[in-house]
């Protein structure tokens, strides 16, 4: 270790840093602008000169390697003298508009200009000005503000994987522009905010809002993901203005995904329910929670003593909080029904009597980022878990060599050594066919789906190249929507087996939490001995129960199978619906119950690498709502069952008695069943590839919409390929109609040539397609 002198004092220290990495673990400051540490050097501001000993000038902190011996003098008259010329130099064509700005307040030039910069500016020429682009709903620009830096362009480049931002120009011509002068899309595209040290960057639902003086802040969990990443959530007289990163190196480093930034505009939607509301002779009234209560007690014992309490089940939304997943499935089984879901999007249960405690990863999501080897099943990462795809993006970067087995040709931010596309109804053969090149003894199980598998040596490559260290099989959100989940979970474990690699379920949400605490028809809270058992998601849709209660659910954009959904709600004698904003419930539903988000109250999540995490809430619930926990509890209350007598959301936490570790992933055991049977496929339809769009995921980003307005949110359209658009006789954007079980709904049709032949890609989370179920078959025809 190098031993160097940083103005006088004496320090040990890493070899190959820079001067400005170890005078910051000295907590010796030197000044900045372009440096950052996750970020390449680029030693283009200049602000960090500092002088070192028998050096002919002051050289760049950033890009200076410490030797031994080295003496270092930040604050030395050379030294002082080259930052204050720096300074003055920025500060030639910067607008004098700090007190419109938005940075103005936690702004680095500012701070730096009041310890660096000159009283009066010798320069009298008249200051540039640059055209500021437009770069989408998410992001304000006012680039004569910039100081070329370059971290926006750095981080897209080296950290979100999409160089859409580039310098143009030269000396004082040189400006920052997006690609062909497009909005930014990237669904990391928030992060150049906090990056820029001035405010040329700043976010556009912000804007001119607030000042940063005035914000109140409270630390939050996001719950759009299995991430869990880590956020400051800030507001002005209970209302939310921005959310921003919180460092943990372990979850979300110092990133945040868009979705967790700017869902919280959501709300703020006109959309929020405000009051309890009860049907009347068929008119929805705004009454008073007493009113609302006793109409939900009388019509939830109606229900049972007219059918049975079996009659009755409940759905929750899988981005709910532990406690209220618990008082939710506590409340059922104490009415004498078991009939308890979170898992909207998934279809196969066949597997839950062996499932593990939990879904999750067996490492940290960190952890991934140092895989030597990856293979992702039925996952599109970089969407659907935006922190995880940085980590893949990371490994492959560190040399790691992934291939994918998707239904879709998906737009990854990193490189494949192997990519295979098949109809999901290959799914199971082409991974088999994987297990069957590590293991050729596996069984005639998995022999006889390997012969299903499309004729190619892609399950070969990716067996040779999962051989080795340090391998992780990766099954994402596609996998746990497929018909076969039980199968493709079964194979993957098989995979990791044969290997001595780990496995990485990623669920949705906060789904850890979900089967800890008891939300699942199969098993109680992870401490119960028994419990009441019931049906699953299908099952209860498919039964057509005569009541039911959503927790924060919209059953026709959040479930799978979305017509059966709509279905079993329209002819249900009794719904509840327990929801924070207005929605199709007030077709269905006999009473609404307006809720807190996970920014009005306090909860705990579970990550997928089993990170336990509680947040309080940020700011109160608008007008009559209240958090879902206090709901539940008076619910029970009202209905005169015991054990709900909770005075706060810890009090069901302490009840709940999560065990240190939380268990393996793994399944119980990992026996292939023969080939399932299918039913012979019609030549002239074409099977449906599931998936939700990244924001379209749960009620709270649906409201968000500048989110909405992002190439992110595809719409509720058609995709197929060139090749099947011409031998269906169809063009580009042309509305055509989609026939399934007798129904027949108008879509406009879009030429994509990531989906494969023989499939259609129609999205779920969009009313218009919601008379569709998932993994279904679709003809197409003209209008």
């Amino acid at each position: 270790m190098p031993s160097i002198e940083i103005d006088g004092k004496q320090l040990q220290v890493r070899d190959g840093i820079k001067i400005i990495e170890a005078a910051d673990e000295a907590g010796i400051y030197i000044p900045r602008f372009c440096y950052h540490r996750k970020l390449t050097v680029a030693a283009n501001c200049r602000m960090c000169l500092v002088e070192v000993e028998k050096a002919p000038k002051p050289l760049p902190a950033c890009a200076t390697t410490v030797s031994d011996g080295m003496k270092v003098s930040t604050r030395s008259s050379a030294a002082r003298e080259a930052q204050k010329s720096t300074m003055e130099f920025l500060l030639i064509n910067h607008p004098l508009d700090c007190p419109i700005c938005d940075q103005g307040g936690e702004c680095p030039l500012q701070d730096q200009a009041l310890g660096y910069g000159k009283d009066v500016s010798r320069f009298t020429e008249r200051k540039r000005a640059v055209v500021s682009p437009d770069m989408g709903p998410l992001i304000a620009t006012e680039m004569t503000r910039c100081i070329h830096c370059t971290r926006c362009v750095r981080f897209g480049n080296e950290i979100a994987g999409v160089m859409e931002l580039g310098m143009l120009g030269r000396g004082d011509r040189s400006s920052i522009h997006s690609f062909l002068d497009e909005p930014v899309n990237s669904e990391l595209s928030g992060n150049i905010i906090d990056l820029c040290p001035v405010g040329a960057l700043t976010s556009k639902p912000y804007r001119f809002t607030a000042r940063v003086w005035e914000l109140s802040s409270s630390d939050g969990i996001s719950p759009h993901d299995c991430v869990g990443s880590n956020l400051t959530i800030q507001s002005v007289r209970g209302q939310v203005k921005r959310v921003l990163p919180v460092v943990n190196e372990t979850i979300n480093d110092c990133w945040l995904s868009d979705r967790d930034r700017y869902s919280y505009v959501g709300n703020n939607s006109g959309q929020r329910l405000l009051k309890p509301m009860i049907r009347v002779e068929d008119q929805w009234r705004e009454v008073s929670w007493q009113v609302a209560l006793d109409f939900t007690v009388t019509g939830i014992r109606g229900l049972i003593e007219r059918y049975g309490a079996e009659q009755l089940g409940a759905l929750a939304a899988p981005g709910s909080t532990a406690e209220e997943f618990y008082l939710l499935q506590k409340l059922l089984r104490a009415l004498g029904s078991g009939n308890i879901d979170h898992r909207l999007r998934q279809v196969d249960f066949s597997a839950d009597e062996i499932a593990p405690l939990r879904p999750g990863m067996e490492l940290g999501i960190e952890e991934i980022a140092t895989a030597q080897s990856l293979l992702l099943v039925g996952a599109n990462p970089r969407k659907d878990q935006p922190i995880i795809g940085l980590n893949i993006r990371r490994a492959g970067l560190a040399g790691a060599r992934i291939a994918a087995i998707n239904s879709m040709h998906w737009q990854h931010h990193f490189a494949l050594e192997t990519e295979s596309v098949v109809v999901p109804d290959q799914l199971c053969a082409q991974l088999a066919s994987v297990l069957l090149a590590l293991d050729s003894k596996c069984g005639a199980g998995v022999e006889a789906l390997a012969a299903r598998a499309p004729a190619s040596n892609e399950g070969k490559q990716i067996a040779a190249m999962l051989r080795g260290d340090g391998a992780v099989i990766v099954v994402g959100s596609q996998a746990h929507m497929h018909p076969y989940f039980s199968i493709l979970a079964a194979l993957a474990q098989k995979i990791a087996e044969a290997i001595d690699g780990r496995l990485a379920f990623l669920p949705e949400a906060n789904s850890a939490a979900a089967w800890l605490a008891g939300c699942v028809p199969h098993r109680g809270h992870v401490d119960a001995e028994t419990a009441q058992e019931g049906l699953n998601t299908s099952a209860m849709l498919d039964a057509g129960l005569k009541g039911y209660i959503l927790l924060g659910v919209e059953p026709e954009l959040d479930c799978t199978q979305s017509m059966l959904a709509a279905k079993a709600m329209e002819q249900a004698d009794f719904v509840v619906t327990l929801s924070s904003f207005h929605t199709a419930a007030s077709d269905y539903a006999d009473v609404q119950l307006p809720i807190a988000t996970f920014i009005e109250t306090a909860g705990t999540y579970i990550n997928a690498a089993g990170n336990v995490q509680s947040m309080l809430g940020a700011v109160p619930p608008p007008a009559e709502a209240r958090p879902a926990w206090k709901v539940l509890r008076v619910l029970a209350n009202n209905l005169q069952l015991t054990g709900f007598e909770y005075q706060s959301s810890n009090d069901v936490l302490d009840e709940m008695v999560f065990p240190s570790d939380l268990g393996s992933v793994r399944y119980a055991t990992t026996e292939i069943a023969p080939d399932p049977s299918r039913e012979a496929a019609s030549t002239d339809t074409l099977q449906r590839i599931v998936d939700v769009p990244l924001y379209r995921i749960d009620p709270l980003v649906r409201r968000a919409t500048p989110l909405q307005q992002t190439r992110d949110n595809p719409g509720p359209m058609v995709r197929v390929n060139m090749q099947q658009a011409e031998q269906l006789g169809l063009t580009d954007q042309q509305q055509v109609l989609c026939r399934v079980d007798g129904l027949t709904i108008p879509l406009m049709l879009a030429v994509d040539e990531r989906v494969p032949e023989g499939c259609v890609w129609i999205p779920l989370g969009y009313h218009e397609t919601a008379a569709l179920n998932g993994s279904c078959r679709v003809r197409l025809g003209r209008k």
